[in-house]
């Protein structure tokens, strides 16, 4: 007997209460496997894969891309029934959704699983043998992942072995069929190095799919909303033609909100000092030469100063909070999680690394590279993305100076870091060339004086000034 279950939008993680449809990877009469992905959603924090926890036929998608969708709202139905693998898909559902609801019970820290754990959500079963195929006569509502259209998803295969959402789409741009890359990730992964390489191959014999899937889909911007055409608008303020509308969506609006807040919340106060950085330059080309491979950067030698600034000037790593009294209180962290701005083709994210007043320079680095990697991949948990207590800017990377940050709300401060440069600088009364670099540290002012901000600037400046000196006592 058929049983259609529906699969309700699952809470992503963080209490997020809301998601945007980006893309269906499945379609009306699709057969799916349990912990297949589904579909891709955007969330405030990152853009994930959600996995069914049903096997069986699809018969319903509860939403077009680019609508957003409460949690506990329906997803997708699914016909348990008449999975297409014979007798015994039915009963290997009902098997895979009990394990995947007691996974869900269970949080993240479940002993094994497929590899397509979504905060908390998956099974023990592995998906690598999912078959995809359409039901005879079922209408195809929606276009499945693979680049060769509704033409490749009839045919049985086993699920694509790829994680990342930006990798798809690389692949979707290139016309590249990811059924025919073979990964060289863990366990067969597709990674972007993967796709690049196949690209050529696959450019001229996917150019036609290729600029159908460019016809249909609206241009994004960087910040990865869509970007709706002017229609031939004009403005009435300037008498401009209006070139398009882009809706503030997911990472975008999440942003945007956080520093609407900021502004108009904090009271801040910003403060700066130029510090000469040449003996830490000259103690990381040292270390390079000596250990080549694993030199911590010049950002993670600053991030291990600015936690050890923060034990010594505590109310700057805080954030005010509203009492049960109606009044405000002051809530103090032990320990640092520090975050760090990172700029990715969907925006702005402040990854988060835990506990880095434990960590060494070099594990901060490591921290820094493993969490900057997985924001440009769009692989970022909201875990990864939440729950810093302190952020380091590091805009020099653009180019720039200096900046007067805006604080990440609700921290109390973040601490700028322009580019390193070659100026003229007075060395015990001679005129030198010296490496220079502007610290900047925007504050909340409701939490500490000029006094308190003033003193950890100059710690953080003095270390980068001597931090042979400092490091000793680390």
């Amino acid at each position: 007997m058929a049983v259609a279950r529906d699969f309700l939008l699952p809470d992503l993680g963080e209490g997020l209460t809301e998601a945007e449809l980006v893309r269906w990877l499945v379609a009306v009469g699709d057969s799916v496997a349990v912990d297949q992905p589904i579909v891709e959603v955007e969330t405030a924090k990152a853009v994930v894969e959600v996995p069914s926890p049903f096997a069986g036929v699809v018969t319903v998608l509860h939403g077009q891309p680019g609508e957003t969708l409460d949690v506990g709202r329906p997803l997708i139905s699914i016909d348990e029934g008449t999975a297409g693998h014979g007798g015994s898909a039915g009963d290997d559902g009902k098997a895979g959704a009990e394990a995947y609801r007691t996974e869900e019970r269970a949080g993240s820290d479940a002993p094994s699983g497929s590899g397509n754990v979504l905060i908390g959500y998956g099974t023990s079963g592995s998906s690598s043998g999912a078959r995809t195929r359409r039901r005879k006569g079922a209408p195809a509502t929606q276009n499945a992942a693979a680049p060769g259209g509704s033409q490749a998803q009839t045919l049985p295969a086993q699920a694509i072995r790829v994680v990342s959402p930006l990798v798809r789409k690389l692949a979707r741009d290139l016309g590249v069929n990811l059924r025919a890359v073979s990964g060289s990730g863990p366990d067969g992964l597709i990674l972007r190095r993967d796709v690049e390489v196949s690209a050529p191959a696959a450019q001229s014999a996917a150019q036609p799919a290729t600029s159908q899937t460019a016809a249909a889909e609206p241009a994004r911007t960087l910040a990865g909303s869509a970007a709706i055409p002017g229609q031939g608008e004009t403005d009435a303020s300037t008498g401009l033609g209006i070139a398009a509308r882009t809706p503030m969506r997911g990472m975008r609006r999440a942003v945007a909100q956080a520093m609407s807040r900021s502004r108009s919340e904090i009271p801040e106060a910003t403060v700066w000092v130029d510090a000469d950085a040449t003996e830490l330059v000259e103690l990381r080309a040292d270390l390079k030469r000596r250990d080549p491979e694993d030199t911590p950067s010049l950002l993670a030698f600053i991030a291990r100063f600015v936690v050890a600034g923060l034990a010594k000037f505590p109310e700057l790593n805080s954030r005010i909070e509203t009492a049960a009294d109606g009044g405000q209180e002051i809530v103090a962290f032990d320990g640092v999680n520090l975050g760090f701005a990172a700029q990715t083709d969907r925006g702005l994210v402040v990854p988060s690394i835990r506990a880095a007043h434990a960590l060494s320079a070099r594990r901060l680095d490591a921290e820094l590279r493993r969490l900057a990697a997985v924001a440009r991949d769009g692989k970022a948990t909201p875990a990864d993305l939440s729950g810093s207590t302190f952020t380091l800017n590091n805009y020099g990377v653009f180019g720039v100076d200096g900046s007067a940050a805006i604080i990440n709300y609700p921290e109390a401060a973040i601490l700028g870091v322009g580019r390193i440069v070659d100026r003229p600088w007075a060395v015990d009364g001679q005129l030198a060339v010296r490496k220079v670099v502007e610290l900047t540290l925007v504050f909340d002012h409701r939490v500490c004086d000029g006094g308190t901000a003033g003193g950890f600037l100059r710690y953080v400046a003095d270390a980068v000034e001597h931090p042979g000196s400092i490091l000793a006592d680390l």
